[in-house]
Parts: C-alpha cells; sequence; structure tokens
C-alpha cells in the first residue's frame, strides 16, 4: 500500500512539473508585420490551430524593428517572432510553426506518421525554395518600395520572374492529381505556398491566367477562415 501511495505521489508530482515546463514554454507575445508573407503564414497557422495570444504589430517604415529593444529580442531585424513565457525568443517562420505544432498538435498541419512528416516537409521547403524565393525576389529586386532600402538588381529580378512563373506551371501540373499541396489534406505546405502567392498577387507576379489547377487550389484555400488571419 505505502509503494501504491508512493508511485501515485511520484506520478502526481511528475505531472506538476511537466505542466509546469510546458506553462513556461508557452508563448505569449507575437510580433508582427502586416503586409509580410513570413509573418502571414504564422498567422495562418495560428488560425487554423485556434491560437489566441497578444499581437504586436511592428512599423518597419518608422524603424522599429532596428531599435535596440527589438534587436535584444531579434539581432536579425526581422518578423515574426514569438515570445514565449520564460523569456525565450523565436525567429523564423517555420521554426514558430513547429514549435506551436508541438503545444498545440490539434489539427496536425505537420502530419503524423513519419511518412507525412517527412513528405508535408519536403513540399513546404519546395514552396519555400521554388515559390516564394523567385516571387520575393520579383517585389525586392523590382519594386519602388525597396528603392534607396536595399541594393536592387533589376536583371536578377526579372530573371526571376520567368523562373517563378516556370515554377507556377510545374506546380499547376502537380496539383491535376491532388486537391492540396502534399495531399488530400491542407498542411503548412500549403499555408507557405498560399503566404507566397499573396506576395505575388500584389508585387507583380500573379497567377496567370490558364493554370486552372493552380488557380483552383489558390481559391480553395483563400476560402478558408484562416486565410483573413
Amino acid at each position: 500500500m505505502e509503494q501504491l501511495i508512493r508511485w501515485k505521489t511520484l506520478d502526481h508530482d511528475l505531472l506538476i512539473k511537466k505542466t509546469a515546463i510546458k506553462y513556461w514554454r508557452m508563448p505569449v507575445k507575437f510580433y508582427n508585420l502586416k503586409a509580410g508573407a513570413n509573418p502571414r503564414k504564422v498567422r495562418i497557422f495560428m488560425a487554423e490551430k485556434k491560437i489566441d495570444i497578444e499581437c504586436v504589430d511592428v512599423d518597419m517604415n518608422a524603424g522599429d524593428n532596428n531599435t535596440p529593444s527589438y534587436l535584444a529580442k531579434n539581432p536579425m531585424g526581422k518578423m515574426p517572432l514569438l515570445e514565449l513565457n520564460d523569456g525565450t525568443y523565436l525567429a523564423e517562420s517555420l521554426a514558430i510553426c513547429r514549435y506551436l505544432e508541438a503545444l498545440f498538435p490539434d489539427p496536425p498541419l505537420f502530419g503524423e506518421t513519419n511518412r507525412e512528416k517527412a513528405e508535408i516537409d519536403m513540399w513546404a521547403m519546395r514552396m519555400e525554395h521554388e515559390i516564394y524565393k523567385p516571387v520575393s525576389d520579383v517585389f525586392f529586386h523590382l519594386s519602388d518600395f525597396w528603392k534607396g532600402k536595399r541594393e536592387q538588381f533589376p536583371e536578377y529580378g526579372e530573371y526571376q520572374r520567368t523562373y517563378a512563373l516556370r515554377r507556377f506551371s510545374w506546380l499547376d501540373s502537380e496539383l491535376s492529381t491532388r486537391t492540396y499541396i502534399a495531399g488530400d489534406k491542407y498542411t503548412i505546405a500549403d499555408i507557405c505556398a498560399q503566404s507566397a502567392f499573396v506576395l505575388g498577387k500584389f508585387t507583380g507576379t500573379p497567377i496567370p491566367k490558364g493554370f486552372i489547377n493552380l488557380a483552383a487550389w489558390y481559391e480553395n484555400v483563400s476560402k478558408r477562415p484562416s486565410a483573413r488571419a
């Protein structure tokens, strides 16, 4: 009987310890850039999981991201940034999403089985490198918004626009056989692509006419309530 009580006490103490650790690792504040594709990615992710935390909009035009107080949180001076209860700061959108997935596993957006997780990671990385990268390069190197703020190479921007359109065509073909980027479920891979196409729509690389499958996918994901996050 004494042994049973001791086991129950140890189990109870362990539960309290695990709960305390989880509490101190909970997110408490999200540093956001309203028009940014990467912050949008995290906002959509949190909306899908119904995660509600304080959101702080950082005014990049006013240089708020380059103040000593913000750089102390993220030396890169970029958004998004997630603040945890224990004073830790997490940057990089996919790292933030993966952390939130561990804390809030439902609905699973990174997959459930090992194979699903690997395939979704593969497609998320493809969307980052093959869709978001060229789309953002067009914006950075051809938009008047960045003139005087960063060095621009217009020829490279035009090259990346051509590259982006080739990748749009590839993705249109891929989507002829399935509903979502990585299969039959909405995942982080869709969120990565979705954020990139929102950026492209307003910065010079919208989805061209004729890409029927890609346009249908974009219309579908844009109807989700989280798309307005």
